[in-house]
C-alpha cells in the first residue's frame, strides 16, 4: 500500500530523506555484520508481567525468531497489506512480531495493552485487522481469551495467536508453532521473492487518542519511520555501541521512533521495561550499562532530588535522557547535567508526525529548555537533527484564521515537511488545511524572550494526558452521557504531580437528588470494558457548565476551578 503522491515521494528520494531501506534489510544487515552481538533483552522482573523467564538474544538469534513467527503468520494468511494487530507488553516478543510482520509485507497495528474489547474492537474493525497477536497472559489479564471475543465485533478477524502457555480454545499456541517453524516453505519462499517493498510502503497502522470521539488511524510508511528515527538518533547521538532502555509502550510514536528505530537501524541493544518501576529501571541502568532511556518529567526529578540512585547504583554510563509531554524543570536539568554530566533532552511529538527537539545546542540555559522550543525556519539555529533544516512551520490564530508573527499571542502550530504523514486512515487529508499544512491541534506562542524560539500554550484539541497516554475527553464524555441520571458532562483535566493529568467529570444530574456517583460511573465503564486509565478519578456535580454566547462549553472556566483546589504538578 503506497502512502504518499508519488511526487511527494519522489522529493523525498532526491532529497535523501528516504533511502529505499526497509526494516528486513536492516535486520538483514545486522544480522551478516553484527550477528554474535546482543541485541534484545528482556525486564528482569518479566515473569511478573508476562510468562516465561527474560530473555538475551543476539542479532542472528533476534533474525532466527523474526523469520519463525514470519512463518507461522504466513500459514495463517498473512500476506502484503494484510492487517495484523498485536497486543503485547513491553517483552521481546513485541519487536520481533513488528519485524516478522513487516518480512512479509503485511501491516501491523500495535495496541496498548490497558486497551479492552471496547477500544479493540472500534480500531480492529476500523483497521480489517485479519490476524491478532497477544500473549494467554499478561499484565494480570487474560489477553488471549479477550481477544477471542473479538470474533464477535470485528467481522475481518480470522485467526488469534498467542505466546504464553495455557492457550484457551480459539487460540493459536505461537511458541509450540514458532519452535516448530524450522524453515521457509516453497509458497513463502515465493512470497518473499515477489515482494518490491520500499520508502513509501505503508508498515505500521498507529492510532490516534480520538480528539473527536473516535480515535483515528495514522498509517506510516518504512520512510517516514526512517525520517523519524533517524532524528530520535541524532538527537540524543546515538551509535550503534549505545544501550538504549525504553519504558514507553512500543506501540505509538513514542516507542516507536524514539526507540525501535534507532534499535534496528543502528545495530544497537535494546533493553524493554514494563510495568513502570523505578527501582527495576535504576536497576537496569546499572546493569545493561545503559547509555540512553527516556523517563516522564517526574521520574527525572525524582532521580535527582537527591543522590540515593546514584550513591547505590552505578550509573556512570548514562549519557543522555529524553523527557517531554509536560514542561520540564529548570533545576532538574541543570542538576542532570551540572552535577551527573548527562544530557536532558525536551522532546515534542505526535503520532502524525508534529516533532520538535530542545537540547544543549538549541536551548542551552537549562531554565529555558524546559519550555522552549526551537522554532524551524531559523537560519542560524545549530539543529542537531538533520531534518529541522526540511521542516516549515507557522502559527496560525485560531480566532480569525490570521498567521502569527510576533509574540503575546498564540496560535496553532502547523507543519509541513519529511516527518508528516500521508494522510489519516480511510480519511485522506482530514486535519491538513487548504493549503496542504498539518494542523497539530497544539497552540503555541512566539517567545517573548526571543523570536526564534516557540513556548506550548495549551492543546486546541481536547486530550487529557495521564502518564503519557493520551485520552479523549470527547469519548469519554460519550461513554458517561449514557448514564440515565446524567444530563450533562464535561471531561477536563486535572494537574496532578504524578500522572501530569487525571480526568475530572463535571456532572450536571437529571435529578439533583439522585446525583451519580463516582464510584457509579466508573462502574458503568468497568461493565463496557473500558481501558482503566481512562476512567475518572475526580467528580464534580454542578448545577450547571459553564458556556460561552454561542453555547460551547467553557472547559478553561473548569480547568481554573480545578487549579484552584488542586495544585499543580
Amino acid at each position: 500500500m503506497q502512502l504518499f503522491p508519488e511526487e511527494v515521494a519522489e522529493s523525498f528520494r532526491a532529497d535523501g530523506w528516504w533511502t529505499g531501506t526497509t526494516w528486513s534489510d536492516l535486520l538483514t544487515g545486522h544480522r551478516g555484520a553484527i550477528g554474535h552481538r546482543l541485541s534484545l533483552v528482556d525486564a528482569p522482573n518479566r515473569s511478573s508481567f508476562m510468562a516465561g523467564e527474560p530473555r538475551r538474544l543476539t542479532w542472528d538469534e533476534v533474525g532466527d525468531q523474526v523469520d519463525r513467527i514470519s512463518r507461522v503468520l504466513f500459514d495463517h494468511g498473512v500476506r502484503r497489506d494484510v492487517v495484523v494487530g498485536v497486543q503485547l507488553p513491553n517483552s521481546v516478543e513485541l519487536p520481533l512480531v513488528l519485524l516478522a510482520v513487516a518480512r512479509l509485507g503485511a501491516i501491523v497495528t500495535p495496541f496498548p495493552v490497558q486497551y479492552r474489547r471496547h477500544e479493540l474492537s472500534g480500531m480492529g474493525t476500523a483497521a480489517g485487522a485479519q490476524v491478532f497477536v497477544t500473549a494467554t497472559q499478561a499484565v494480570g489479564r487474560p489477553l488471549a481469551a479477550d481477544a477471542v471475543g473479538l470474533r464477535d465485533d470485528v467481522p475481518t478477524l480470522q485467526a488469534v495467536l498467542a505466546f504464553g502457555p495455557d492457550a484457551v480454545d480459539g487460540v493459536e499456541p505461537l511458541d509450540d508453532l514458532v519452535a516448530s517453524a524450522d524453515a521457509d516453505s516453497s509458497e513463502l519462499t515465493e512470497h518473499l521473492a515477489s515482494l518490491d517493498l520500499g520508502s513509501n510502503d505503508c508498515v505500521t497502522l498507529v492510532w490516534t487518542s480520538g480528539t473527536e470521539g473516535t480515535p483515528k488511524g495514522v498509517p506510516r510508511a518504512y520512510g517516514d519511520w526512517e525520517v523519524l528515527g533517524t532524528a530520535c538518533a541524532q538527537a540524543p547521538r546515538l551509535g550503534a555501541d549505545d544501550v538504549l532502555l525504553n519504558p514507553f509502550p512500543m506501540v505509538n510514536g513514542g516507542g516507536l521512533a524514539g526507540m525501535f528505530m534507532p534499535w534496528i537501524a543502528l545495530g544497537a541493544t535494546l533493553a524493554q521495561h514494563h510495568p513502570f518501576d523505578l527501582d527495576v529501571f535504576v536497576g537496569q541502568v546499572e546493569s545493561e550499562r545503559v547509555t540512553y532511556t527516556c523517563a516522564p518529567p517526574l521520574v527525572l526529578d525524582t532521580l535527582v532530588a537527591d543522590d540515593t540512585a546514584f550513591e547505590q547504583h552505578d550509573l556512570s554510563t548514562l549519557r543522555a535522557v529524553g523527557s517531554g509531554s509536560a514542561p520540564l524543570s529548570g533545576w532538574m536539568i541543570a542538576r542532570w547535567e551540572r552535577d551527573h554530566g548527562v544530557e536532558v533532552l525536551n522532546l515534542f511529538g505526535s503520532n502524525e508526525g508534529g516533532v520538535l527537539f530542545g537540547d544543549p545546542e538549541t536551548v542551552p540555559e537549562p531554565a529555558d529548555r524546559g519550555r522552549l522550543f526551537p522554532r524551524y525556519g531559523v537560519d542560524d539555529m545549530p539543529y542537531r537533527v538533520d531534518v529541522a533544516h526540511a521542516m516549515q512551520a507557522r502559527l496560525v490564530s485560531l480566532d480569525d484564521g490570521d498567521e502569527v508573527t510576533t509574540p503575546g499571542r498564540a496560535g496553532e502550530l502547523r507543519l509541513k515537511g519529511p516527518t508528516i504523514f500521508a494522510g489519516y486512515w480511510n480519511r485522506g487529508r482530514h486535519g491538513f488545511d487548504a493549503d496542504g499544512w498539518f494542523c497539530t491541534g497544539d497552540v503555541f506562542e512566539i517567545s517573548a524572550d526571543s523570536p526564534s524560539y516557540l513556548t506550548h500554550v495549551d492543546r486546541a484539541k481536547d486530550l487529557i494526558i495521564r502518564g503519557g497516554f493520551k485520552i479523549s475527553a470527547a469519548e469519554v464524555e460519550a461513554l458517561v452521557i449514557a448514564d440515565d441520571r446524567v444530563a450533562e458532562v464535561a471531561a477536563v483535566a486535572m494537574p496532578d504531580d504524578r500522572l501530569g493529568e487525571r480526568v475530572c467529570l463535571f456532572v450536571v444530574p437529571r435529578d439533583a437528588a439522585d446525583a451519580p456517583t463516582l464510584d457509579q460511573l466508573v462502574g458503568r465503564l468497568r461493565d463496557q470494558q473500558v481501558a482503566t486509565f481512562k476512567w475518572p478519578e475526580r467528580l464534580e456535580v454542578v448545577e450547571a457548565l459553564p458556556r460561552n454566547a454561542i453555547g460551547k462549553i467553557l472547559k478553561r472556566e473548569l480547568r481554573a476551578q480545578l487549579s484552584a483546589t488542586v495544585p499543580a504538578p
